[in-house]
């Protein structure tokens, strides 16, 4: 361990320094804005090479690791993360440029890393557990980044900013283009990151610490709008759903359900708690969810029974949630969520994020602050039951054949709240429905299940419109779960 110590210092610091703070990165961010932008370096055709297989054929060489055992190696260019970043070592207001050598690699002689050679760069780097055995925090790609969580699976992404996701407009990829790294103490890590995009610039300081239970990053942001953009996610989150048990309608494959995220979590600005499942659309769709100061929203994976999803390989029941909690206050605005069709788990096809109320102009700065939690359970104490499945199928009436005109919404919610209550306590649905209208409704306690209730709704539909459907359980004007949302396409 002290060679580790010794040689990756050494290395680091083998540029020259110069200052640095958060304050001269928002200064070099509201220069840049200033210019016109330009599209990033391409390392060139040599890269359409690296794909998949060569990448992981690419080993980074251990004694090379910043700052030592549990530090920092770095991503070589790929065919899919091609634009090469610049990387610094920050150390007492020193930065210290980390150059790009390719003898930090080792890879097959014939590899396509050879014929790159020095022409080659870094697409990011990846935060290493002790011993080696695997990383915990990765960045890689335009704005990209993610942990690994609490129960030591990569799943879902986040990324600094979304421009026009979802939106009539061409959607805009900004890039980290410089990267400063600072070592902080009990193994925390700060990101320094200078934004460029076609609309934008940005500033962000992101602070990451991994604790026993979660993983945290505190988020400082600041963007100048080179020009006005439709529409503008802040701190957005990128996952998959291709089916669950509620619908397997475009499944292929062997395996129950494969998803990285079930659902999308939100808690108002008004406290109330909402949980909307995913999907995996047969078009494009756009959901916002109107509050104003939100208190959080997140992409969460909720199930975590591996019976229900039985991957060995992947581990879906691992993957972790991730929670934004908002510092300061957002104004007004929607959480909105992006789903697109996809056929396969290579595919992210769901996006959330929060969008301002007024879309950003040509010269406007913006500022948020907000904490992101990499959790493998529920990101708060809830004071209400949550729901822990949906199943859909065709409905009717008790006693007459199901028709496909009516569709049969079956809700599980599960919590501490239905303690005590029987099946003769005065608990009702309550329902609220667009695009068609609730022919029956119903609720009960699960027998032999603690604290499961399951609500029952069957809705005959208007011709083709989408089902959106609202619902909660109460008793006696008193909502025992948190409101429940779907939307039928």
């Amino acid at each position: 361990m002290a060679a580790l110590a010794r040689l990756a210092p050494l290395h680091a610091a083998a540029g020259r320094g110069e200052a640095f703070s958060w304050e001269l990165l928002q200064r070099r961010a509201l220069a840049l804005h200033r210019q016109a932008w330009r599209p990033p370096a391409d390392a060139g055709a040599l890269l359409d090479k690296m794909g998949y297989d060569a990448a992981n054929d690419v080993e980074y060489r251990p004694d090379r690791t910043l700052w030592g055992d549990g530090g920092v190696r770095f991503f070589p260019l790929t065919r899919t993360a091609r634009h090469p970043v610049s990387i610094a070592v920050v150390e007492n207001g020193i930065a210290r440029p980390f150059a790009y050598d390719p003898a930090l690699y080792r890879h097959p002689a014939d590899h396509p890393m050879a014929a790159i050679g020095k022409g080659g760069g870094f697409s990011g780097f990846r935060v290493m557990n002790p011993g080696g055995r695997g990383d915990w925090l990765a960045f890689q790609g335009a704005s990209y980044f993610r942990a690994a969580g609490p129960l030591a699976q990569y799943g879902l992404s986040a990324r600094g900013v979304a421009v026009n996701t979802g939106a009539n407009a061409p959607e805009e990829f900004p890039v980290f283009t410089h990267v400063w790294l600072e070592r902080g103490r009990d193994g925390a890590v700060t990101v320094y990151a200078l934004l460029d995009g076609p609309s934008m610039t940005g500033a962000f300081r992101i602070v990451s610490e991994r604790r026993a239970e979660e993983t945290v990053q505190s988020v400082s942001s600041v963007l100048h709008m080179r020009r006005s953009v439709e529409r503008l996610g802040i701190a957005p989150l990128t996952s998959m759903y291709w089916y669950g048990e509620g619908d397997r309608g475009p499944a292929r494959d062997w395996r129950p359900e494969i998803h990285d995220s079930d659902g999308l979590a939100i808690r108002t600005g008004t406290g109330e708690r909402i949980w909307r499942p995913l999907a995996n659309p047969p078009r494009p769709r756009t959901s916002s969810f109107i509050d104003a100061r939100p208190k959080g929203f997140g992409l969460m994976q909720r199930d975590r029974d591996f019976g229900h999803y039985q991957d060995d390989g992947v581990f879906y029941e691992k993957r972790p949630s991730l929670w934004i909690e908002p510092e300061g206050d957002w104004g007004k605005g929607a959480v909105t969520l992006y789903e697109f069709p996809t056929s396969t788990e290579y595919a992210d096809n769901v996006v959330a994020f929060w969008t301002p109320e007024r879309a950003p102009r040509a010269g406007d700065r913006l500022v948020h602050d907000y904490r992101m939690r990499w959790i493998g359970g529920e990101p708060e104490p809830l004071a209400v039951a949550r729901a822990v499945a949906c199943r859909i199928g065709e409905g009717n009436i008790p006693g007459k054949q199901p028709s496909p005109d009516i569709v049969k919404f079956v809700v599980d919610f599960a919590g501490d709240r239905f303690a005590g209550l029987t099946h003769k306590s005065p608990v009702a649905p309550r329902a609220s429905v667009n695009g068609g209208r609730v022919v029956n409704q119903g609720c009960y306690p699960v027998d032999g299940q603690a604290n499961l209730w399951r609500l029952i709704l069957d809705i005959q539909r208007d011709g083709e419109q989408p089902l959106d459907v609202r619902a909660i359980l109460d008793m006696q004007n008193q909502s025992l779960t948190e409101t429940w949302l779907y939307l039928l396409g």
